[in-house]
């Protein structure tokens, strides 16, 4: 099993710090808004990420916070008129209603910022005590990057440039521009917490350490989250818990890339945010994690017009497929067959090849673009075997159906009946096709299948002259009215 690990910007073997034992923690939602299409897609890598290494046998813990209190709840406090814990409470009932939709597990174990204060209290006063860390006069805490030598290790950034780029706070009582908050002295009407600086509340980058400590330790094996956090969010997170530990905090880190909408940063300021609830109105579940998993998690996504709509197309194509298996083991179960132990040999050849692929794919890095291309070749063979019609080959058939069933399980796809899926989309994309028509055009693709060309053609020939064109693709093909 190889990682890329961001921090030295190269794979690397993975090795737990403890034994079989994994500790693993991404960086959840800010609760300031609905849960957009970037949001589910982290949640689902890391969910993946998750499940893959258990599969490997590993006893893997994994963590996933929610931030319900910083500057943009308060300022949507401000702006709704509902209190900020109140505020935030509602958002994560909404966005857990989506993510259940999205068909994304928990992770197991849940934290909250709200719920870790005295955490985040007494990790801050260990770090001034330390002198890595100074209190203002105003009651405001800033970690010192001074005091820290190697900061900028995983951005690659000095203390100079720190400050490109990036906002700051602007407070006369810092010693360096670039110093960051741990605590921030309660304003007027905002939510906050007793502390030994005064009323208050936490710093964003110092609940995330605060929150790993009390649930694993100092030392974890895997970070995750979006691209954008390694500076200044997760350089700071390094600086203020190495700072206190004097450990390393994090064996592998990993960042996903970022959703880009028609080739633009995804963002409120453009109008192009992709809310996760209004696409789901749209497509399934599984057309969605399909359209995503087909890029390298580490790459960024950029959505066009037809990704989804293209992803729900191949969806169904392969769920046709899968409907027919199903009509064929019903038929098996009627029949008295007579299969050689050969073909019980080549169906556990058919599994251990699916599965054996599929975990090479994974265990490079997550490589879920690889392990998806796989499918277009194993429907292709599986039409194959349904055309010839023998009893081995329609036991291959199914010895496909059900591995493929099983080991794409894991990335959330497969996981409904086919015959549901299939009348679900037909229903969804009516169209004034008849059904004569489309026998016609099912006839010449098993024609094609069979490698009977002629007939193929013919029938190609007999639909143009109805008024309809046939386009073949590598998993089915398409049928328009001209």
């Amino acid at each position: 099993m190889k990682i890329y690990n961001s921090l030295t910007k190269r794979k690397e073997e993975f090795t737990p710090i403890e034994g079989n034992k994994v500790k693993m923690y991404a960086c959840g939602i800010t609760v300031s808004g609905e849960a957009h299409i970037g949001h589910g897609y982290q949640a689902l890598i890391y969910d993946i990420m998750r499940k893959y290494l258990k599969k490997l046998g590993y006893d893997v813990t994994y963590a996933r916070n929610y931030t319900d209190v910083d500057d943009k709840i308060i300022a949507k406090s401000r702006e709704t008129g509902i209190p900020a814990d109140e505020y935030a409470a509602q958002m994560i009932e909404n966005i857990n209603g989506v993510m259940e939709k999205f068909r994304v597990d928990d992770p197991d174990v849940w934290l909250k910022a709200t719920e870790n204060i005295q955490n985040i209290i007494d990790f801050v006063s260990a770090l001034i005590e330390k002198g890595h860390a100074y209190a203002t006069a105003n009651g405001d805490v800033y970690f010192d990057v001074q005091s820290f030598p190697a900061y900028g290790q995983l951005s690659n950034r000095n203390i100079e440039d720190a400050l490109d780029g990036v906002r700051v706070d602007n407070d006369e009582e810092k010693k360096n521009a670039y110093d960051f908050a741990l605590w921030k002295s309660a304003k007027a009407g905002e939510i906050c917490w007793d502390s030994p600086w005064g009323k208050g509340r936490p710093g964003w980058h110092i609940e995330c350490s605060a929150m790993n400590r009390a649930a694993f330790g100092e030392q974890i094996d895997i970070h995750g989250g979006g691209r954008d956090l390694i500076f200044p969010h997760h350089e700071n997170e390094i600086a203020q818990t190495e700072a206190l530990t004097g450990k390393r905090f994090v064996r592998y880190w990993t960042h996903n890339g970022l959703i880009k909408v028609n080739g633009q940063k995804m963002s409120k300021s453009l109008g192009n945010s992709l809310l996760l609830a209004e696409l789901l109105e749209k497509y399934s579940d599984e057309a969605v994690k399909f359209a995503l998993l087909q890029t390298n998690y580490r790459n960024d996504i950029n959505i066009t017009d037809d990704l989804f709509p293209e992803a729900e197309k191949h969806l169904y194509e392969f769920y046709g497929t899968l409907a027919v298996v199903d009509k064929v083991m019903d038929k098996l179960r009627g029949m008295e067959l007579t299969l050689e132990n050969a073909d019980a040999i080549r169906a556990a050849e058919i599994a251990e090849k699916v599965d054996g692929e599929f975990n090479a794919c994974m265990s490079d890095d997550f490589n879920t673009a690889l392990a998806l291309s796989n499918l277009f070749g194993y429907f292709k063979e599986m039409k194959k075997l349904l055309a010839q019609g023998g009893s081995g080959e329609l036991f291959a058939a199914l010895a496909y159906a059900v591995q493929i069933r099983k080991t794409y399980g894991l990335l959330g796809l497969f996981q409904k009946s086919a015959k549901e899926y299939a009348a679900w989309y037909d229903e969804k994309n009516a169209s004034d096709i008849p059904a004569e028509i489309k026998e016609i055009a099912e006839e010449r693709w098993q024609a094609r299948l069979n490698k009977d060309w002629a007939k193929s053609d013919e029938l190609r020939a007999k639909l143009a002259e109805l008024g309809y064109t046939v386009k073949d693709s590598k998993t089915g093909y398409e049928l328009t009215k001209n």
